[in-house]
């Protein structure tokens, strides 16, 4: 079964799936999932650096920030599912088909830098997980935490969806830890709603913003969403709706839930660290100010969110790594293997005592400047008919997503500006 696009021929979808996809196209649980895990890409150890520290240096301010990039988020990950759910092929083996050997270089070449600088902050989330949870030192933590990502890694060949189900668990633990983290905070209420919906911003909180603009929005996943919906894809998806519509669904569910725990994070950061005037230079400071402050139990909480968001972006990151790989170069290589290369930066910065606070922060600018390379092929391939078919952007859609690729280019360009003149 196959389907052919501009010439190009779309990749079959075995019987069996799309026999058993039919099945249960009535059934609108069975279209959850896929960006569930793409969402813990938002909710991954650099999300906790840039929050905490957003929240701990400038209180509610940078809350906008997160709805704005919530907005951006939904926005774009549609955007890849419905790529994938229209074309048959993830986002890079559009751009592979689509674009010159040269372009395709080069993208790829952005893609990998995002995967590894994320690679980076997800081990290193796990790690400090661990360190904080189980109180053994960095290192050990670092190999527990390869081991655990491998034993994940190989629950996928049961099938999508029990990787899937594991993935929404540890999604579940982190959300039930920052609702527990925000109950004994007790924040204020008022500078929340404000800040939220009006936008303040200076010279010195725009590392921060654009920090946690990269940390919200992260280009690997949008590479990996492309491909997360391809299982539940049937030919008869080029020219019907639901299974678009459905993935809409699923989108707006599981962003707003990563926004809602962001949220949280730099809530907890203002109320515990802003409000009382502490400053927090280090995860590891953040978790042992919240025992005093708020009991043990705030503690254990947050070392468990911590190591669930690691581990579970770890995993994601490494499927987003072959994704980014087989579809720009047509090259494949072991899911096991890649992982165990990509630990290598995450141990280095550990073995060489790197401060992986602010190695998550830089990791996540690094992250924001990355965004373009994927944002603008994914908004240049969805505003074709040629290639997406009845599922083509609509006008308001397409001003939307160059909206918010100009939104990102310009906080960029202003980072440079406030690094180069000593502002940030």
């Amino acid at each position: 079964m196959a389907d052919t696009i501009a010439g190009n021929k779309v990749a079959d979808i075995p019987q069996d799936a799309a026999q058993s996809a039919r099945a249960k196209s009535h059934e609108p649980w069975w279209y959850l999932g896929p960006a569930f895990v793409a969402s813990v890409a938002y909710m991954d150890p650099g999300n906790f650096a840039t929050n905490i520290e957003g929240g701990a240096r400038f209180g509610y301010e940078l809350l906008w920030v997160l709805l704005w990039s919530n907005a951006m988020a939904i926005l774009v990950q549609y955007l890849a599912a419905k790529l994938g759910i229209a074309t048959g092929r993830t986002l890079p083996e559009n751009c592979r088909a689509e674009y010159s050997r040269g372009m395709n270089v080069f993208l790829w070449i952005a893609a990998e830098i995002a995967a590894m600088a994320t690679d980076l902050a997800e081990f290193l989330g796990a790690a400090l997980g661990f360190y904080l949870l189980l109180g053994i030192s960095l290192l050990p933590a670092a190999i527990l935490t390869g081991i655990c990502v491998m034993v994940i890694l190989a629950i996928e060949q049961f099938g999508f969806q029990w990787l899937e189900r594991v993935i929404m668990s540890f999604v579940g633990i982190i959300g039930i830890a920052y609702a527990f983290e925000m109950f004994v905070s007790k924040p204020a209420w008022a500078p929340i709603v404000r800040n939220t919906f009006i936008p303040e911003i200076h010279s010195s909180s725009i590392y921060l913003a654009v920090s946690m603009l990269g940390a919200t929005v992260m280009p690997h996943v949008i590479y990996l969403h492309s491909s997360l919906v391809l299982p539940r894809r049937t030919a008869s998806d080029r020219n019907e709706h639901r299974h678009r519509k459905m993935e809409l669904f699923d989108v707006l569910l599981a962003m707003n839930g990563a926004w809602l725990i962001n949220s949280a994070m730099v809530v907890m950061a203002a109320a515990v660290f802003f409000g009382n005037g502490i400053h927090v230079s280090s995860i590891e400071a953040a978790h042992s100010t919240l025992i005093p402050l708020l009991g043990k139990f705030a503690g254990i909480a947050f070392a468990a969110a911590l190591l669930c968001s690691g581990l579970s972006s770890s995993t994601v990151g490494t499927m987003a790594g072959q994704v980014i790989m087989q579809g720009f170069m047509n090259f494949k290589i072991s899911v096991f293997l890649r992982r165990l290369v990509t630990m290598i930066p995450a141990i280095i910065v550990i073995a060489v005592g790197l401060d992986p606070l602010k190695t998550l922060v830089l990791s996540q600018a690094v992250l924001s400047f990355c965004l373009p390379f994927a944002m603008i092929p994914l908004l240049l391939l969805t505003r074709r008919a040629d290639l997406m078919g009845t599922h083509v952007n609509r006008r308001t859609t397409n001003y939307l997503a160059g909206l918010a690729t100009t939104i990102i280019l310009a906080m960029n360009v202003w980072l440079l500006y406030a690094i180069v003149a000593g502002k940030s």
